[in-house]
């Protein structure tokens, strides 16, 4: 079962969450005493992208994904706001008109970045934390400016989602050998119109969203996560082992895990091994 909940967010935004799967076993239907989950994707992605993530933790928890502004069936705002602030208040407002606190956050990427940001703002709505493959460091301009020349040379639009996985893919140059994880990670953000398939998402909404961090590092408001926090890596991720061993040492409970052959996109290139290096984390975070 999947259900849809529409939420408002900062500055009245209206945002859609979506609640995966029946209720956790041993818990009647809307029970509060289900320990909470809030998953939230990283840049580009939608909350469907945890369907298979959010099933198997609603075993034993109340697992809610949340469509982040700008993304999925959320509102897309043209003139914004797509910052820090922004983002990181639509999550508390999440949390707490879904019920959820204390909360763990499970966040990809920009997402990771949102929860721990929230963990460190509002302590008392947060029980946990996984960081999924994202930096504390800066990464800068010239990563920007990579960013707006890779999203020029996307062939837009796509004839047909075979189009869409296969050069996501395959034929994407920054993908270094055949991915189809990739792929089908792409088609899941793209909707069909009269000529074709385009992504959901606005690359020059995306572009704004990344200007707001890219060029800052996060390592203060980590540091300020006083809740137990995973960090977890691809072993060919963009999560260094030597920095994520560093954010791990900088949180206050902060433990590591890492998952081989896994990119960036962990729950996708290996949704089995993603699993198993939080099941054991989650089990020690949630109440009895």
């Amino acid at each position: 079962m999947v259900r849809r909940i529409d939420l408002t967010g900062a500055e009245g935004l209206r945002l859609a969450a979506w609640e995966f799967a029946d209720p956790p076993k041993g818990h009647a239907s809307g029970d509060a005493e289900a320990p909470g989950v809030l998953l939230l994707h990283g840049l580009m992605g939608r909350a469907s992208h945890w369907a298979s993530t959010a099933r198997r933790l609603a075993e034993r928890h109340r697992a809610v994904a949340l469509d982040q502004r700008g993304h999925g069936h959320s509102d897309k705002p043209a003139d914004g706001p797509f910052t820090r602030e922004a983002y990181v208040a639509d999550a508390a407002a999440a949390v707490e008109q879904l019920g959820l606190a204390p909360v763990t956050l499970i966040g990809h990427a920009m997402g990771a970045l949102t929860a721990w940001q929230l963990a460190a703002e509002r302590p008392d709505l947060v029980r946990a934390l996984v960081i999924c493959d994202m930096r504390a460091s800066a990464l800068g301009a010239a990563s920007q400016r990579e960013w707006e020349d890779w999203f020029r040379s996307w062939p837009l639009p796509f004839a047909t989602l075979a189009d869409v996985r296969k050069w996501f893919g395959e034929d994407d140059p920054r993908v270094e050998r055949p991915n189809p994880a990739r792929g089908e990670f792409f088609a899941e953000v793209m909707a069909e119109g009269p000529d074709g398939w385009r992504p959901l998402f606005s690359r020059r909404q995306m572009l704004t969203s990344r200007e707001t961090w890219v060029h800052d590092a996060h390592w203060d408001s980590l540091a300020q996560v006083r809740c137990p926090t995973l960090v977890v890596r691809g072993l060919d991720g963009e999560l260094g082992r030597a920095e994520a061993q560093e954010m791990v040492r900088v949180l206050p409970q902060g433990r590591y895990a890492e998952v081989p052959d896994a990119g960036h996109l962990v729950h996708y290139d290996q949704p089995e091994g993603w699993r198993t290096a939080i099941t054991s984390f989650l089990e020690d975070v949630s109440p009895c």
